[in-house]
């Protein structure tokens, strides 16, 4: 299985970045994705999650209103849209295959893409 993520970069604040997770070796629509993301010293965070069908999602508090997850099964990818970009949103992303939307169930992790928000 491989979770490749792309899209990460350096923006300023208030911009925006959208990051791709392209997904092969696994029947991607059985698959809830979700979209983690840890920054230096903190514990990591569930940002967002889809359902298979992509009919449920689910955002943290701290990006509710900012970002948008959506998926397309055709192309077997999560996207990330995140818009008016914070300081505070700088971390490491990683999309994530899971079984479930609990919070707790990961069965596959990409390898991370970065999203540096610079003043």
């Amino acid at each position: 299985v491989q979770l490749q993520a792309s899209g990460g970069g350096l923006v300023q604040a208030g911009g925006s970045l959208r990051l791709s997770c392209a997904a092969s070796g696994l029947t991607f629509s059985n698959y809830a994705m979700k979209w983690f993301r840890q920054a230096p010293g903190k514990e990591r965070e569930l940002v967002a999650a889809i359902n298979r069908s992509g009919n449920s999602i689910r955002y943290a508090d701290s990006v509710r209103g900012r970002f948008t997850i959506s998926r397309d099964n055709a192309e077997n990818t999560v996207y990330l849209q995140m818009n008016s970009l914070k300081l505070e949103d700088t971390a490491v992303y990683y999309c994530v295959a899971a079984r479930s939307l609990s919070p707790g169930a990961y069965d596959y992790w990409g390898q991370g893409t970065q999203v540096t928000v610079s003043s």
